[in-house]
């Protein structure tokens, strides 16, 4: 099994990566993709002493010739691709009236869509010989608007709409489309996100407390992509609040803005 996984330098990636190598050993066959070589050769050097076989592939996301350079590179290692996790992303929070400059807007979503969709679109014909699985990595704020993070939920439901649709159009080519929400998952993804001048926050905004492990989280996406699944809401708290967001709408509301710290919130 040939396994592309974007963002694989730290955080969910690099776990998944991790249990996928424990999980398959030597059947296994990783190209780990993210920013940073050195991360990504420590988390190879991981996976390979757990019998697989990886390939380190630098590649910034924004770039879309690094997307298309990425398959190539897969494809010339190892000659086909049966499943790509796309996983790099970053995050943001900021009150829309705090914003200056919507320039970072426009990046993160270049990050978190773009980079899926042009990875997606370069791999694609490899998937469907293989007739294998895509994975797009989103979040709970691809399902439900979180207040301070107009941003982060617009390239997440973005994702989520362009997953969706595509899991429709390659279905009858035995291609399976899976879909993720974690939801606060302990890892420094909200400390490196986008404050509202576009700079790194340093911080996170969420309440951190009950958060998720990364190792519960990148489980529970090992388990749903082998099983094919549509959707993997991790958290008894996403899957209330999709049927409450048909059933009372404005108490959804009220528990996102929960989620937030107390000084995040808006005023």
């Amino acid at each position: 099994m040939v396994v592309i996984i974007t963002g694989a330098s730290d955080g969910i990636g690099a776990e998944l990566a991790r249990q996928w190598a424990q999980r398959e050993g030597s059947k296994l066959s990783l190209v780990l993709a993210a920013r940073s070589a050195d991360k990504l050769a420590a988390v190879a050097a991981e996976c390979q002493a757990l019998g697989a076989r990886t390939l380190v592939q630098p590649c910034d996301v924004e770039d879309p010739l690094a997307c298309q350079a990425l398959v190539h590179a897969a494809l010339g290692a190892f000659g086909s691709i049966d499943v790509l996790v796309n996983n790099a992303g970053m995050s943001a929070h900021a009150l829309f009236d705090e914003v200056k400059d919507l320039a970072w807007y426009q990046q993160l979503m270049r990050i978190n869509l773009w980079g899926s969709a042009w990875v997606t679109q370069a791999a694609l014909p490899a998937i469907k010989a293989s007739r294998g699985r895509i994975v797009a990595v989103s979040s709970l704020a691809g399902l439900l608007g979180i207040p301070g993070r107009t941003a982060y939920s617009a390239t997440k439901f973005a994702m989520t709409g362009f997953f969706e649709a595509l899991r429709t159009e390659v279905a009858s080519h035995g291609v399976s489309v899976t879909i993720a929400y974690p939801g606060v998952v302990n890892t420094q993804i909200r400390h490196r996100g986008f404050n509202a001048r576009g700079e790194a926050s340093g911080h996170s905004s969420m309440d951190e407390r009950g958060a998720m492990s990364v190792q519960t989280c990148a489980r529970l996406i090992l388990d749903g992509t082998l099983a094919r699944e549509r959707d993997i809401v991790m958290t008894a708290k996403g899957k209330l609040g999709r049927w409450l967001k048909l059933l009372a709408p404005g108490l959804v509301d009220r528990l996102a803005l929960n989620a937030l710290k107390r000084e995040q919130r808006p005023q």
